[in-house]
């Protein structure tokens, strides 16, 4: 998920992506249009998006000469075929457009489904499926989203927007692959995230965990002093409480720290104990 060439409605595979639009404008017109596929996205916004609060004079008609050039170049593609039947994908409403996109054309049509199996998983405390359902939703990402787009006001919340959703779908996988005893397989991963997001807790308790889980009591609680330093440096804050409770567990070398199996394991297991 990162631009309008890799999101384009109806992508074709001869080369559809080259008869796109440079101009700079125009790409960012229709990254805005994709991001609100199916929704109308008024003139206004169209106009404030492109050029925030010093619009020219020509601004309306400049949006007007740029869904030209969008509808110009869906007509091109085979998908398409004419200039009436882009008319159609590049919809005309009252003070606005409207981008239909046929599901499956987007990559964020993907990431919703494994996002959709991954929310089963949890519900079924299957931490398998929800491992493999993130991971494969996390590998749709290829950087920053629209990263060769210029953004305006509008386009950087979605961005924005997008940004958190990965992180927070990360964050869930981790968990569950902790959960599955996968500490020695995420050290890595684990390290370079806490160098990218210096500030961030429960980044940092999952590293310290994991650690821990390693036999590297010591690394665990420089992790939890680095982390200190940095809230107090930057935001002049000291850790949560759970990262507190977090430190003393690791102090104390608490048996909750301790890899335990899932929930359906130890169901099995304990009917089998019962027998």
């Amino acid at each position: 998920m990162s631009s309008p060439a890799d999101t384009a409605p109806g992508r074709d595979p001869g080369g559809a992506v080259g008869r796109l639009p440079s101009a700079p404008k125009t790409r960012q017109l229709l990254a805005l249009l994709l991001l609100h596929t199916g929704t109308q996205v008024t003139l206004e916004t169209c106009v404030h998006e492109l050029w925030g609060d010093h619009a020219p004079r020509s601004a309306v008609q400049s949006v007007h000469t740029r869904v030209f050039q969008l509808r110009r170049a869906l007509a091109a593609r085979p998908s398409v075929g004419s200039v009436e039947a882009a008319k159609r994908v590049l919809e005309t409403r009252y003070q606005g457009y409207v981008l239909h996109v046929r599901q499956g054309d987007l990559d964020l049509h993907a990431w919703e489904g494994h996002m959709a199996r991954a929310r089963r998983a949890l519900a079924a405390d299957d931490d398998v499926t929800l491992a493999a359902a993130l991971r494969s939703a996390l590998a749709l990402w290829r950087g920053r989203p629209l990263v060769d787009v210029e953004a305006g006001r509008h386009i950087q919340a979605q961005v924005a927007h997008l940004e958190g959703v990965r992180l927070t779908a990360l964050e869930q996988c981790l968990d569950a692959e902790l959960r599955l005893g996968l500490h020695h397989q995420l050290l890595s991963e684990l390290g370079l995230l806490i160098s990218r997001y210096p500030t961030h807790e429960n980044l940092h308790a999952q590293y310290m965990i994991a650690l821990y889980r390693c036999g590297r009591t010591a690394q665990a609680l420089e992790v939890y002093r680095v982390l200190s330093r940095h809230l107090a440096d930057e935001l002049g804050i000291e850790p949560s409480h759970k990262l507190r409770t977090l430190q003393t567990a690791v102090l104390t070398e608490n048996a909750e720290l301790d890899v335990r199996p899932p929930l359906n394991l130890r169901l099995s297991l304990d009917l089998v104990a019962s027998r």
